[in-house]
């Protein structure tokens, strides 16, 4: 109990309020977000017909290299947003470790908000734990890609289907579901979220931490 009490007391309760309500929006947009586009036509639930479209065209060509070809462009996109988020979290782990320098170094900004080092330290986890979320995301994407692409690799040549009475619908509603998972879950929206949350959480304390400005 003691020590939850020291740590309510590093920041003031409008700090805490900013950080509940960041984390509160995040969550509560997420979940309106997978709410309406499941209720309502989206671009998301238009694409994923294409995508069983495509599943139900595999099924009757005899030489599936155009699909593979397709999955290996689209996990190109997870792929590149996977590495610059490495990037990032390798730079934001650079400045944490030179903290004290770059608070003297942003202190002299004439718009940046004059914050202690532990508050500073602090966004920068923030930060890193934002980018390390988007990183497991984007490569969760790229797993997702390798099952599409199994399935395709495995599905039974064209005449099969038809000789074991094999259905073709399932196997599309099957293949297009796993494929959409991996574009539905850290899509460019999710990257661009991710990067608009990194900002607000920057700016937050900014904001509204006036007591740790210097006082004369």
């Amino acid at each position: 109990m003691e020590t939850a009490l020291k740590v309510l007391q590093v920041l003031p309760w409008l700090d805490w309020a900013a950080v509940a309500l960041f984390f509160g929006g995040w969550a509560g947009y997420a979940h309106f977000a997978r709410r309406k586009s499941g209720a309502q036509h989206s671009l998301l639930a238009a694409t994923n017909q294409v995508r069983r479209q495509w599943m139900m065209q595999t099924t009757f060509r005899e030489v599936r290299v155009v699909d593979g070809v397709v999955i290996q462009n689209l996990s190109t996109s997870p792929s590149f947003f996977a590495s610059t988020t490495i990037l990032i979290i390798g730079g934001l782990l650079a400045v944490l470790g030179t903290s004290e320098k770059t608070t003297e170094l942003v202190r002299d900004l004439p718009f940046a908000a004059r914050t202690s080092t532990l508050i500073f330290d602090m966004k920068l986890m923030l930060l890193i734990g934002i980018f390390v979320y988007a990183f497991f995301r984007f490569t969760w994407s790229m797993r997702q890609y390798t099952f599409g692409a199994l399935l395709v690799a495995a599905a039974p040549e064209a005449e099969k289907f038809l000789e074991l009475g094999l259905s073709r619908e399932a196997f599309a509603d099957k293949a297009g579901r796993v494929v959409g998972m991996a574009r539905q879950k850290p899509s460019t929206t999710a990257c661009a979220r991710t990067t608009f949350h990194s900002r607000r959480s920057a700016g937050s304390s900014r904001r509204s931490s006036s007591w740790s400005r210097p006082r004369a």
